[in-house]
């Protein structure tokens, strides 16, 4: 019985220090994860319960190994954090700072993607590639960009800083910074040639369309009025 105790405050103290190294490594990954969603409550409730910070722990040290060019073995990491969390990051993707993945069911991030810093995902997104070669043929990702749930960004295209990808939107084309995307396929749209603010709710962007039929009808207005 004195075994059996010795041995659970042994992996006891094994996980708190786990969970206090995670603390001080990911810092900056849980105090973004508390600034950008209303939700978490505390340091701790994100530490031990987000998804998508138990994603991204994984997926650095998946990473860590398929730099080794050990991918049997990266790729069986990321598999498992795949199963355990709903969200799948190829090993070989490259992920930037404060990097935050709210809700992450369903998130797919390719091999040879790139992701920048400050960049938010909601559930579902896509970072895809299009067709069958082997070089780069994912997504580049920049600064301070937030993707909108279910977006499908796909083949080797970039992503400007600062820019929104509206939710369901399909991206096959570049997209310069200070952007909004939306719609399928996406239209980009700028909202006044201003940096966006990171607080923006990535479900009311301009939509490019409503936004010319809206100018059509003024002009029809003007031009009967004028009659």
């Amino acid at each position: 019985m004195n075994c059996l105790v010795q041995i659970l405050l042994i992996l006891l103290a094994l996980f708190a220090i786990k969970m206090f190294l995670i603390s001080i490594f990911f810092y900056s990954e849980i105090k973004a994860a508390q600034k950008r969603d209303p939700a978490a409550k505390s340091f701790l409730e994100v530490l031990f319960l987000y998804q998508g910070l138990q994603a991204l722990i994984a997926h650095r040290i998946a990473h860590f190994f398929y730099r080794l060019h050990m991918f049997f073995l990266a790729r069986y990491l990321s598999q498992l954090a795949r199963f355990a969390t709903g969200i799948e990051i190829h090993p070989g993707a490259r992920i930037g700072k404060r990097f935050f993945i709210d809700h992450g069911m369903g998130v797919v991030i390719g091999e040879t993607a790139i992701v920048g810093d400050d960049v938010l995902l909601y559930q579902g997104v896509t970072l895809g590639g299009t067709g069958l070669e082997k070089g780069k043929r994912h997504p580049t990702i920049g600064n301070n960009v937030v993707i909108g749930g279910g977006a499908k960004i796909l083949g080797n295209i970039t992503v400007g800083d600062s820019s929104y990808i509206g939710a369901n939107a399909v991206v096959i084309h570049n997209v310069p910074a200070n952007s909004t995307v939306v719609g399928v396929p996406g239209r980009i749209t700028k909202q006044d040639g201003k940096k966006i603010d990171v607080s923006l709710d990535h479900i009311h962007t301009l939509d490019p369309i409503m936004q010319n039929i809206e100018e059509l009808e003024k002009r029809i207005e003007n031009l009967e009025k004028n009659k």
